[in-house]
């Protein structure tokens, strides 16, 4: 996906508002060696529809910058409290030989064919959409694909359950293992919650055969 992008000469907050009148967004692209952050300013409308696609924000991006090219990756926006606007936009050079981490969607399927759904009619939740990897540029996948076909009842699925993509690691600590996936079986609690309350009926009756003590009579005036 390409991005178009100018340098802004004038900065601060006055000339950021002039930019946001004229209908374009103010931004940074930062990193690179040896390379100071450029203040740049891209138009509004064609940034706010490219936003809303989900390969935007987890893809190797190619910025046209005062007509040359450069491969960024966008790493942060800001919004309007309430209004459709764009107000900040930060992107980050790439170098082709230097790992990334990144923030991917997880893209699920045959959840519907799994055992924990044709079996044991489970509900799937899905605990986590997202995850963070790292990889070099060049291997950077668009989405992680989770195949649940031989997802079972009563068998959450952990992160290092997941097969990525050649070159693709997640970023986890020496014994992290997020769930991911879990399976709830509609009614498997509700048995013993019903035995429970039964016992505990007879334990609450037990104290009323005892008669109340008699209450002591006024004292006369």
């Amino acid at each position: 996906m390409k991005v178009v992008a100018t340098t802004r000469k004038e900065q601060g907050s006055s000339a950021s508002r002039r930019l946001r009148r004229s209908n374009h967004v103010p931004g940074i692209l930062y990193g690179g060696t040896d390379q100071q952050p450029t203040p740049i300013a891209i138009e509004h409308n064609p940034l706010y529809h490219a936003l809303r696609v989900e390969a935007f924000h987890s893809s190797i991006l190619d910025m046209e910058l005062d007509g040359r090219s450069e491969q960024v990756l966008l790493r942060d926006v800001q919004w309007h409290p309430y209004r459709q606007q764009v107000m900040h936009i930060d992107f980050q050079r790439v170098a082709p030989d230097r790992p990334i981490h990144m923030r991917v969607p997880l893209h699920f399927r045959n959840q519907e064919v799994s055992p924990a759904v044709k079996q044991s009619a489970g509900i799937v939740g899905h605990v986590l959409t997202e995850i963070d990897i790292t990889c070099l540029p060049k291997d950077l996948p668009g989405f992680i694909d989770v195949d649940l076909s031989s997802l079972g009842a009563g068998k959450p699925l952990h992160v290092r359950d997941i097969r990525f993509p050649e070159g693709v690691s997640p970023v986890l600590r020496s014994k992290e293992n997020p769930v991911v996936v879990t399976v709830t079986i509609p009614g498997a609690e509700e048995a013993p919650t019903e035995t429970a309350d039964a016992a505990a009926a007879p334990a609450k009756a037990a104290p009323a055969g005892k008669a109340a003590p008699a209450a002591k009579p006024a004292a006369k005036k």
